[in-house]
């Protein structure tokens, strides 16, 4: 699968560069989160802008990059789901456990938020 990735101490952007996530091209996002997850990865913003089409395989490797997420206190956030996508993760309720923002900046700061306030919780 196509996508660019952009790595900061903060978090791992993925911008998909597809307009289809089915089950060819699944198992190398998967592989490719579980690596970045291995490396220190704590946080994922899937960049979907390109994203036309999702199947039921796309959608466990969203439910897998979150699950690496909680698993290090990170923040998984998709952006840029357009409406067909967003039709689908509706369907399956999804979106009452990932969190979908629109824009990739508020997909950052909603990490770097999550970030403080992970940090205060520590502090207390």
């Amino acid at each position: 699968m196509k996508y660019t990735i952009e790595k900061t101490e903060q978090y791992t952007l993925i911008e998909v560069l597809v307009d289809k996530i089915d089950t060819l091209k699944t198992a190398q996002l998967k592989s490719d989160l579980t690596t970045f997850h291995a490396e220190g990865a704590k946080s994922f913003i899937l960049d979907f802008s390109a994203v036309k089409y999702i199947d039921s395989s796309g959608l466990s490797a969203i439910l897998l990059a979150n699950r690496l997420c909680e698993s290090s206190n990170g923040l998984l956030v998709l952006c840029g789901v357009c409406e067909a996508v967003m039709k689908l993760i509706t369907i399956t309720q999804l979106q009452k456990v990932i969190n979908i923002l629109p824009t990739k900046e508020e997909a950052i700061d909603a990490v770097f938020l999550n970030a403080i306030e992970g940090n205060l919780e520590d502090e207390n």
